[in-house]
C-alpha cells in the first residue's frame, strides 16, 4: 500500500482524533473499559503525528522509515473502519430505540433494554468482546510503532521541536490569508463576530472565544474577521499572535508591542513591557488574536492582559473549553463540521483549481468519495486536495 502523504496523513489522523472526540467517546460513555481503551488513542494519536513531518524528510533515504509510514497508514484506516462500526452501532441503537417507543408495549416488552438506552449498551455481548478485543489490538499496535518511532530516532526530534534541517516542523498561521482561494461556510459566524466587535458598548475588554476540534476552521475564521475590511475603521491597531502550546507572557506582550511600535526597545522585563503597552493603547482601540491557545490557566490570563482596558476588543481561538471560560468570553463561536457542499468546493479548489467539478467530470464521483471520508473536517478537505493538485492520473486518485 502506497503512503499518500504527510500532509493527507496528519489530516487522516486529525479526522481520527474527531471522530473520538465527536461521538464515539460520548456514546461509549457508560462502558469503562471500552472508554478507557479509546482514550489511550487519543493519547497516542497525536504524539504519533507530531513526527510526520521529519518521518516524510526521512522516508526518501531510510527504508525503516518508508515502512513505519506504511504501517502507520494501514493502522489508520483499520481504527477508521473501528469508529465507524460504533457509529453503525449507534445509528442501530437509535432507530430500535424510535421504534420501540413507536410500537405497542406488548411490541416494545420483547425489545431488550440495551437497545434503548441513551449510552453505550453493548448490542449483545458478542459485539461487546468483538469490539475490546479489536481496540486492544490496535491499542498494541499503536504502542509498537511508538517504539519503533523511538528507535527511529523521532523521540530526539519531539523534544527538541526542530528538523535535522534545524528548522520548526511547521510553520504557524500567520494574519495574512491566501488571495487565490475563495473561502468557504462560516459566513453567519464572521457576520456576527464583525458586528459584535463594531459596537462600542464594552466598559472594559471584551473577548470573543472561537471554539472547535483541530482542523475546523477557527484560524481562518479569525482571519476573516481580521482582515476584512470593515474592522478597519474601528480600531486604532492591530495585532495577531499565534500562541500555540508556548504561552509566553513576555513574548507575547512584546510581539503586541512591535505591531503598534516597531522600533520598540527589545526588553524581557514583563512589568516594563506591560506599562509601556498600557501607555501606547492610551485612548486607542485594538484588534487582537490570541490564536490557538492550550494554557488554562486563568491566572496567567490574568497577568497577560493586565495592560488592555475599554477599547480592546480580543478574539481567542482554542479547542478547550475551559480557555473559552477562563478568558470570560461575552461570546463563544462553537465550529461545527462543514456540509459536504462546503468541504467540496474546498476540496475542489486545492485540487482542480475550481469551485467545483463541473469542468473535472471524470474526478467528480471519487472526489466526492474522498471527501465523504474527511467528515466535515475543512483542514482534511484542503490538506488531502492540495496533495492532489499535481495528480491528473484517476487511478492514483482511487489511492487515497
Amino acid at each position: 500500500m502506497s503512503v499518500f502523504g504527510e500532509a493527507a496523513l496528519s489530516a487522516f489522523l486529525e479526522l481520527l482524533s474527531a471522530k473520538l472526540l465527536d461521538s464515539v467517546l460520548n456514546f461509549v460513555a457508560g462502558h469503562r473499559q471500552l472508554h478507557h481503551q479509546l482514550k489511550l488513542w487519543q493519547s497516542i494519536l497525536p504524539e504519533i503525528k507530531a513526527v510526520l513531518n521529519h518521518a516524510e524528510e526521512k522516508q526518501i533515504k531510510d527504508e525503516g522509515v518508508k515502512n513505519w509510514l506504511g504501517d502507520l497508514q494501514d493502522l489508520a484506516y483499520d481504527v477508521d473502519d473501528i469508529l465507524d462500526e460504533f457509529a453503525y452501532q449507534e445509528l442501530r441503537l437509535k432507530l430500535q430505540k424510535t421504534q420501540a417507543q413507536a410500537s405497542s408495549s406488548k411490541v416494545r416488552k420483547l425489545i431488550p433494554t440495551c437497545c434503548t438506552g441513551g449510552h453505550f449498551s453493548p448490542f449483545s455481548f458478542m459485539f461487546n468482546a468483538k469490539m475490546i478485543s479489536k481496540i486492544q489490538e490496535i491499542i498494541d499496535r499503536l504502542n509498537s510503532l511508538n517504539t519503533r518511532r523511538s528507535s527511529l530516532g523521532f523521540s530526539e526530534i519531539m523534544s527538541q521541536g526542530v528538523t535535522s534541517k534545524g528548522k520548526k516542523p511547521r510553520l504557524q498561521p500567520t494574519s495574512l490569508m491566501d488571495g487565490a482561494v475563495e473561502y468557504i461556510g462560516r459566513a453567519n459566524e464572521k457576520q456576527e463576530t464583525l458586528e459584535l466587535h463594531k459596537s462600542n458598548n464594552s466598559d472594559g475588554v471584551c473577548v470573543l472565544s472561537i471554539l472547535g476540534m483541530g482542523g475546523m476552521g477557527k484560524t481562518t475564521l479569525a482571519q476573516l474577521v481580521y482582515n476584512d475590511p470593515s474592522i478597519k475603521e474601528p480600531f486604532d491597531h492591530k495585532s495577531w499572535v499565534c500562541v500555540s502550546d508556548d504561552f509566553d507572557a513576555v513574548n507575547i506582550t512584546k510581539t503586541i508591542l512591535r505591531s503598534l511600535d516597531a522600533d520598540s526597545r527589545d526588553e524581557n522585563d514583563l512589568n516594563l513591557l506591560q506599562v509601556k503597552l498600557k501607555e501606547k493603547l492610551s485612548g486607542k482601540r485594538l484588534l487582537l488574536v490570541l490564536d490557538d491557545i492550550w494554557n488554562e490557566s486563568y491566572s496567567d490570563w490574568n497577568i497577560l492582559r493586565a495592560p488592555f482596558g475599554a477599547g480592546t476588543k480580543i478574539i481567542v481561538t482554542t479547542r478547550l473549553q475551559k480557555v473559552s471560560s477562563n478568558v470570560d468570553s461575552v461570546k463563544a463561536f462553537y465550529l461545527d463540521k462543514l456540509s459536504h457542499h462546503d468541504c467540496l468546493s474546498i476540496f475542489a479548489q486545492h485540487a482542480l483549481k475550481a469551485r467545483n467539478f463541473d469542468g473535472h467530470l471524470q474526478f467528480k464521483e471519487i472526489g466526492e468519495n474522498i471527501v465523504r471520508r474527511c467528515n466535515g473536517l475543512p483542514l482534511a478537505a484542503k490538506a488531502i486536495g492540495s496533495l492532489l493538485r499535481t495528480v491528473k492520473n484517476h487511478s492514483e486518485w482511487e489511492k487515497v
